[in-house]
């Protein structure tokens, strides 16, 4: 070998070994296979531990976003029969899971919950009773919203005939005006009242006859279909039903 031929072989094998020395190590994979976001269609009363579930979830899965839609059950499904892209659907109840049933065939039950009065924090219309509700202001839920046909029948098993003086489409917004002193009280969930100063909690006789079953599920034409079916698993996982029964909830 000349020795031309020899320097251009040496320089060679130094800028080689130059550009490995200099070269940042390659990422390791993270070996999930899932990535994208999962729209999750969820009723008001689970936004507080939906939202500590979605962290978990996305901590568990750094390639997925979690996006929530909170809002009354019938919405929900009234919005996924008429084809929003949804990738899973948890109701407060079973009757607005069968709305969609087309959608979402395969409905799992995750979660139990129970009603509660809350009243502002000091209870200015002294209630102590559910008989109290009907000479007092109070708020509940329309009818059509899973926590106001809970209401319904906690009342008529009372009774009781109660005029709200407004019915909300989702409990939160019942929640809400008895925070803001609108209202001397309303019935929501137990649930709803957990870590609040702002409203106090009273719970009514007959409340354990009157259990409201949470279903979730995978929607059929759901946008992520694999994060949407892990989404679930988590729910259903020992780690998603301690985040649950830390927020109140009951088992199914």
């Amino acid at each position: 070998m000349s020795r031309a031929a020899r320097l251009v072989t040496v320089l060679s094998g130094a800028a080689l070994l130059a550009g490995c020395a200099g070269a940042a190590p390659a990422p390791a994979a993270s070996g999930d296979p899932l990535s994208g976001t999962v729209e999750v269609y969820a009723a008001a009363s689970l936004q507080r531990s939906f939202d500590e579930i979605a962290s978990a979830f996305e901590a568990e899965h750094p390639g997925v976003d979690v996006s929530a839609v909170y809002d009354g059950s019938s919405t929900l499904a009234t919005q996924i029969g008429e084809g929003a892209p949804a990738d899973v659907f948890a109701s407060a109840d079973e009757k607005n899971m069968a709305k969609v049933a087309a959608q979402a065939p395969d409905p799992q039950l995750f979660a139990g919950n129970t009603l509660v009065i809350a009243v502002p924090t000091g209870n200015p219309g002294a209630v102590a009773t559910l008989a109290d509700l009907a000479r007092v202001t109070t708020v509940l839920c329309a009818a059509e919203v899973p926590c106001g046909a809970a209401s319904a029948t906690l009342l008529s098993n009372a009774g009781l005939t109660v005029t709200p003086a407004s019915a909300e489409q989702n409990v939160t917004a019942v929640l809400t005006k008895v925070a803001a002193g609108e209202a001397d009280a309303g019935l929501v969930y137990a649930t709803d009242v957990v870590g609040r100063d702002d409203v106090e909690a009273i719970v009514p006789e007959g409340a354990d006859a009157v259990v409201n079953r949470y279903p979730i599920a995978t929607v059929t034409d759901a946008p992520n279909p694999a994060a949407a079916s892990a989404f679930v698993a988590f729910v259903l996982s020992d780690d998603g039903q301690k985040i649950l029964a830390d927020a109140g909830f009951r088992a199914p």
